[in-house]
């Protein structure tokens, strides 16, 4: 069993070892089934561990003092690589079609390989330590992948923007990870989760602040939010991988793996609860008037994020796991039928200059509906299953106000998710585009993903009975809930249909200022570019002429009399006086000698 947990984990590296090998070369298309067929093998031995129930800490050597290097499978990593293991696998077949015409094929299967890699050692270390190299080797990878087509400078700084984004809320988690250390003495997960009810009150609520400040970059909150939709520069299979299986999630992950920390302050736990309703409507509203293909996924992306959040904050971890399970493969399936749609659109993204597509990607169409319905939460659909929970648990124990916001965001995810299906495949069309479906090999690797948008809810029972080791299993099904959360779905999914069908939103509404507002952000870009981005480039410039006219000019003063200096003592008997200078300075030295 041990072999199969080394596979599952390294085999993900082999594939980027194998790829790098042929960077440098002209594509060739057996490196991206190479890599797949890797990728899938690693998903088969986690799947096994699952079914057999396989749990063990694997140590191999101390890095230092009270860190070991190890891997701990358990229920939750083990999840977590199945999740993994299949999105990654989906998306490397995909991506063989999408990226078939791309000069940097071969790197491109090169740097997916590293990130599931690093994911993998994310979710599977047993120690902080580990689980922090994982999460930096997730931030590299979603660099190179973000800005892939670094030529394009609107792409680089959407890659930079994420990368320092993410710096900045990693710092916050080192210094949660160094104070952790200093007060327990090691990193090791079992060992810290023994020794943290003895600690400080006021240390705890610190070093699960500065985790959760790590989590917030990773997972895109607010206000480390602006990152995730610029990240759609990047190839759309990057998009699926990064919004359904791997970085966004780490955050959420990190929050349950640290559950018993978080468990002992509620008050942090608490916030992050506020923080995620905060984020689940916030991120819903942007999606509502939003007119690029692919922002309006990531935005939902967000707003899930934020229910999954909210689960954790309170204190329903293994029911923030579910929705993180089931939201990977409908959000993966909606990713990379927006990759379809791109592809037959020559890369339009204005979902404003589409329709009438239901015809030419017929099958698209049919994939993207179901993974819309599932994320709305329409029975049988998984989401019914994972984010009714959410809502219900939320009701149950009384945190009403966190529940109605949850449930007009769903109305509004309903409204959003069907105005992209109207515009884009069911209205008249407004493009002069010759649209086609993708190759069989794209929709071959979408229909795993379909399925389980159908049939993974209906785990439910097998899931919560797996993780109940590691996670107490919490009962938050309501009726009521159901039904609230069923109708204000199918309201906004009416809604949308009525509303796009008659053409009920003119023009004339791009003018309206909360549509506005709605449309540029809420302005907060703006306002970083304004006062933070602008600011620090002043700064820069500031710093650049105190460099050239300051620092600069002092270096040269310097090189010009030590120049001017050695030309004078350069004369006739130059050799006679070097000599007379190395025996004084000889006497000097051994005068100081004699002194000390």
């Amino acid at each position: 069993m041990q072999n199969l947990v080394l596979v599952s984990l390294l085999s993900p590296f082999v594939s980027f070892l194998f790829a790098s090998c042929f960077s440098l070369t002209q594509r060739k298309v057996f490196v991206g089934y190479i890599c797949g067929i890797l990728i899938a093998i690693g998903t088969f031995c986690s799947l096994y561990l699952l079914f057999n129930n396989f749990s063990n800490n694997i140590s191999f050597f101390e890095w230092f003092i009270g860190v070991n290097f190890g891997f701990n499978i358990d229920s939750i990593s083990l999840t977590m690589m199945c999740v993994v293991g299949i999105v990654a696998t989906c998306v490397h077949f995909y991506s063989i079609f999408y990226m078939s015409h791309d000069e940097g094929f071969n790197k491109f299967f090169a740097y997916l390989g590293l990130f599931v890699f690093s994911m993998l050692f994310l979710i599977t270390s047993d120690n902080f330590l580990g689980l922090f190299v994982g999460w930096e080797g997730v931030g590299l990878c979603s660099w190179l992948l973000i800005g892939f087509w670094y030529k394009n400078n609107t792409y680089s700084f959407a890659a930079n923007e994420a990368f320092i984004m993410n710096r900045i809320a990693d710092l916050g988690m080192l210094l949660g990870i160094f104070w952790l250390y200093i007060q327990v003495g090691t990193l090791n997960y079992d060992e810290v989760f023994s020794k943290v009810q003895n600690l400080d009150h006021n240390a705890l609520v610190l070093i699960a602040s500065c985790l959760f400040i790590g989590a917030m970059g990773k997972s895109a909150q607010f206000p480390f939010h602006t990152w995730l939709a610029d990240a759609m520069a990047g190839p759309t299979p990057v998009s699926a991988l990064i919004h359904a299986a791997t970085m966004v999630t780490a955050g959420v992950y990190l929050v349950i793996r640290a559950g018993e920390i978080y468990s002992l302050v509620p008050e942090v736990s608490y916030f992050i609860a506020i923080l995620g309703a905060f984020v689940a409507i916030f991120a819903a509203s942007m999606a509502l008037v939003a007119r690029d293909l692919k922002r309006i996924i990531a935005y939902s992306t967000l707003s899930q994020l934020g229910y999954m959040f909210v689960a954790a904050g309170l204190g329903a971890y293994g029911i923030a796991l579910f929705h993180l399970a089931t939201h990977a493969f409908f959000k993966s399936l909606l990713f990379l039928g927006a990759g379809n749609v791109m592809h037959a659109m020559n890369d339009n993204l204005d979902i404003k200059k589409m329709g009438g597509l239901f015809k030419p990607l017929k099958i698209t169409a049919i994939f993207m509906t179901i993974g819309s319905l599932a994320l709305v939460g329409i029975y049988p659909f998984a989401g019914f299953f994972s984010k009714d929970l959410i809502l219900g648990y939320s009701f149950i124990i009384h945190n009403h106000g966190i529940f109605l916001v949850l449930l007009i965001a769903a109305f509004m995810t309903a409204f959003y998710s069907f105005r992209l299906l109207m515009l884009v495949f069911f209205t008249n069309s407004r493009h002069d585009a010759h649209p086609h479906e993708a190759s069989k090999i794209a929709l071959l690797a979408m229909t795993p993903l379909m399925i389980l948008a159908i049939v993974s809810g209906f785990f439910e029972h097998n899931f919560f009975k797996y993780i109940s080791s590691k996670l107490v299993f919490i009962d938050a099904q309501d009726h009521i809930v159901m039904i609230c959360a069923s109708a204000a779905g199918i309201l906004g999914i009416l809604l949308a249909i009525i509303a796009y069908k008659f053409s009920w939103f003119k023009p004339s509404i791009e003018k309206n200022k909360i549509y506005k507002l709605l449309s540029n952000d809420y302005f907060i870009p703006h306002f970083y570019h304004k006062f933070i981005v602008n600011k620090y480039e002043s700064l820069c410039a500031i710093m650049k002429h105190c460099d050239i006219f300051i620092f600069d000019a002092i270096v040269e003063k310097i090189s010009f009399y030590v120049n001017l200096i050695s030309k004078k003592m350069i004369m006739p008997n130059s050799l006679n006086l070097m000599l007379r200078f190395l025996v004084a300075g000889f006497v000097i030295l051994l005068i100081l000698a004699r002194m000390v």
